[in-house]
């Protein structure tokens, strides 16, 4: 008997072979059209609708007032973020320490700080000359070298920076102690085989590795400390985008464009800080990468 005959292979060509043909989603497109007519029927009428006043939104909106505003409002911010990550590492290092001092101090001042709400804290910071007058210094019940009238300083936009500052810490603190959390205790084990020293292991091993998981989150918080800088009229400082916004707008009694400005300015940093936020994701992503591909 013969070997029985292999199946002859489909003919490209043929029209009995089977194609596959892509399933539609007609629901899908349905909503998309309904969503544009929506969007076009929004602008529409917010384009047609006096109350907005467009052409004083268009006067204000590079207005030296709201441009200085601007500046102020980045300088809260970045230097609020410097003072947050310099003191959240040092926190979260005391909360992941041994000793029960440092680890009891640290989970204090996040609870306080976490617990509290911003306004409330830029509040307690605005009546801090009412509440220290006078800070002295020099060796207690000894002798005096100097000392600081705090009614006397105009130091608003200090105290805002503190303020900020102090409140993120706490927000940071738990996001670098995630991030050095993540890092293999294989690795530290490693680092200290080679003779490192603890601050060498952290500064050579662990934050580089905990940076991509540090690095997220705090640009999340860097674009959300932006927008915080609006409550600072609580200390009172007024100079920021808001508040020039704000003191405009009880001039001229046209609250609506002078807010649209505000918010187009926060949007236009915002969305810059977005794109400087994903480069450094895809720098410390090198390597990490799911397809493998560098």
């Amino acid at each position: 008997m013969g070997q029985p005959a292999e199946p002859a292979e489909p003919d490209p060509g043929d029209s009995a072979t089977i194609r596959a043909v892509p399933l539609r989603h007609p629901g899908q497109w349905v909503a998309a059209a309904v969503v544009l007519g929506l969007v076009g029927l929004f602008l529409y009428g917010a384009a047609t609708n006096p109350a907005y006043r467009w052409h004083t939104y268009a006067a204000y909106l590079f207005d030296t007032r709201i441009l200085a505003g601007v500046g102020y409002t980045l300088a809260l911010t970045v230097l609020a973020m410097a003072i947050a990550v310099v003191l959240g590492v040092a926190l979260a290092v005391m909360r992941l320490t041994d000793n029960p001092v440092l680890r009891s101090c640290a989970w204090v001042y996040i609870w306080i700080f976490r617990g509290t709400p911003v306004y409330v804290q830029l509040v307690f910071w605005g009546l801090f000359g009412s509440i220290y007058k006078r800070i002295d210094i020099g060796i207690p019940f000894v002798t005096q070298f100097a000392h600081i009238d705090i009614q006397a300083l105009n130091a608003a936009f200090f105290f805002a920076v503190i303020g900020l500052g102090l409140n993120e810490a706490a927000y940071m603190a738990e996001i670098v102690r995630a991030g050095i959390s993540s890092v293999g205790d294989g690795q530290t084990e490693a680092s200290t085989a080679l003779g490192m020293s603890w601050a060498q292991t952290m500064r050579r091993t662990v934050l580089p590795q905990a940076m991509r998981v540090i690095i997220p989150p705090t640009g999340n918080e860097l674009i959300s400390m932006l927008k915080t800088t609006s409550l600072v009229a609580a200390v009172p400082f007024s100079l920021e985008l808001y508040g020039r916004a704000r003191d405009i707008s009880g001039v001229n009694f046209q609250p609506i464009p002078m807010l649209l400005v505000a918010s187009t300015w926060y949007l236009v940093v915002t969305s810059v800080l977005m794109v400087g936020q994903h480069y450094l994701e895809k720098h410390f992503s090198k390597g990490t990468s799911r397809s493998g591909v560098q």
